[in-house]
């Protein structure tokens, strides 16, 4: 059966309020990979999102005997889903990028300690997420909900303006559904929604990174991600230079350094990942709707080497326009990729 028209009356809906654990996980399975979805795009974070998700389904779990079956159970996940990622955003504040903390560097900075005191922005294993929009009066396709640029300029949104602007632009409720989500009226998520959509549409560049890549074919997309990796594997400054946009931007969370223009770009390619490096292994894959890489890093290359980073690259035509290289080797696992290659 749909989840769209799961309600009170159905059987497992009986089941799980008489505490039948497998009726609840057959309730709520169908659903858990959009839910989860959402509370990245909620909170910019994988983990974050983990612990919210599992926290929503055991509030759901607990709440059970309060689904009246007035809207469909996916409806009332997605609000059970929804204040509490309210909740744990408001504990926990906004999550960055380093271009949100400060000005570029125009030199490679050497010594730069991690700023561990941060909430990071995370990239976000896309595998699983359908192309499409979930419903006829959505404004973004699943993948493009998901893109860096997108759910960074979610972060400079108050939970409610988020909230509203993912359940309405993304998901397609309505808003006097996202009234009762919210216990707020009709009035105040049109007001939330108009003001979440002009900073949105400030911030994040046009055309979307799916509208970029709908134009390339998928041949064409992994070349060039497969260039970039390639160049630095050998240590090829001038090949990485020529992928890259005039006002291309490197930034590596948790570093707050980042470099914007191919000046100061390539000045920092060739003094950290090329100059002191020594060798590099890499692993084409996708994260937030966009080509990726994920490197690891040898102290030769006959050494084992290390997870490193994910690359997640925004392209403009046929060049990288933004490279934002998460230093994280625990994200690895997140995308089912090995902590080490031979």
């Amino acid at each position: 059966m749909s989840e769209d028209i799961l309600r009170a009356e159905d059987p497992d809906v009986a089941e799980a309020r008489n505490g039948d654990d497998a009726a609840f996980n057959r309730l709520v399975e169908p659903l858990r990979r959009e839910l989860h979805a959402h509370c990245y795009r909620m909170l910019g974070s994988t983990h974050d999102a983990d612990d919210a998700l599992q926290d929503a389904l055991l509030r759901a779990w607990r709440g059970l005997e309060r689904f009246e079956g007035r809207s469909s159970m996916r409806t009332w996940l997605y609000t059970v889903a929804t204040r509490t990622c309210l909740d744990t955003a408001a504990a926990r504040g906004k999550r960055a990028l380093p271009i949100d903390l400060g000005p570029s560097s125009e030199r490679a900075v050497l010594e730069h300690a991690p700023v561990t005191e941060v909430a990071w922005l995370g990239p976000y294993p896309d595998a699983g997420l359908g192309q499409r929009p979930a419903g006829p009066d959505t404004r973004y396709e699943q993948r493009e909900a998901v893109e860096l640029a997108f759910v960074a300029a979610l972060q400079h949104l108050p939970g409610n303006q988020r909230a509203a602007l993912l359940l309405f632009d993304v998901l397609g409720f309505s808003a006097a559904e996202i009234a009762s989500t919210m216990d707020t009226s009709v009035a105040a998520v049109n007001s939330a929604l108009q003001r979440a959509r002009a900073i949105v549409a400030e911030k994040v560049p046009s055309p979307s990174q799916q509208q970029t890549l709908r134009k390339l074919e998928d041949a064409r997309i992994r070349e060039i991600a497969a260039d970039f990796a390639s160049a630095l594997d050998r240590g090829d400054a001038d090949a990485l230079v020529a992928l890259l946009t005039e006002d291309v931007t490197w930034s590596m969370p948790p570093l707050t350094h980042w470099y914007r223009g191919i000046e100061a770009v390539a000045d920092f390619a060739v003094e950290v990942p090329i100059g002191r490096c020594p060798s590099w292994r890499n692993e084409i894959i996708t994260a937030n709707g966009q080509p990726a890489v994920a490197c690891y890093v040898g102290e030769s290359a006959d050494a084992v080497h290390h997870a490193w980073s994910i690359n997640v690259l925004s392209l403009r035509d046929e060049q990288i326009s933004e490279i934002t290289s998460f230093l994280d080797p625990e994200l690895f696992e997140r995308f089912g990729l090995p902590p080490t290659k031979p």
